[in-house]
């Protein structure tokens, strides 16, 4: 699946397609077809187009994190030594690879120069994860942790525009 780097554009069935489907991945084929007011094939051709033209990325299931033992979330701040390709990649693999970062964002306006959002079970898990993985990654020089509250707004539907 390829990635758009820009503008799509949209009309009102493919618009109306997205935020369907931001709403309820499952939706069936035939209850798309109908809440937009196609029939079932021109409705289906719809949405490859809009998978392989990269707007649509992915279907997933939301999960409670609680429920799975991640009882605690973190956004992380983190500073790098070095601004060169090379560390910025390594970094990315190395953060990709472990499943309690559930976003990487490189970042501007802060100090920092990644933010991380991470699930883990506890403090305790929590400080393994910090010093046995996240600060002996090369090139980390800074981290900066938040602990999240209470979770206001997620996976809020995008609206196309």
């Amino acid at each position: 699946m390829k990635t758009v780097s820009e503008h799509v554009e949209l009309d009102r069935f493919d618009r109306q397609i997205v935020e369907l489907l931001q709403a309820d991945g499952r939706i069936s084929n035939q209850a798309l077809a109908e809440a937009v007011n196609l029939s079932p094939s021109p409705c289906l051709r719809r949405v490859r187009a809009l998978e392989e033209a990269g707007v649509i990325t992915g279907y997933h299931a939301r999960v409670n994190d609680r429920a799975l033992g991640y009882g605690l979330s973190a956004l992380l701040l983190i500073s790098m030594d070095k601004h060169t390709p090379e560390r910025f990649e390594h970094f990315e693999a190395q953060v990709a690879a472990l499943p309690q970062v559930q976003e990487c964002l490189l970042i501007t306006g802060q100090e920092a120069d990644y933010q991380l959002r991470i699930a883990v079970a506890d403090m305790d898990d929590y400080q393994r994860l910090l010093l046995e993985h996240i600060t002996r990654i090369e090139g980390v020089s800074g981290v900066h942790s938040s602990f999240v509250l209470r979770r206001v707004l997620h996976d809020r539907v995008l609206p196309p525009r």
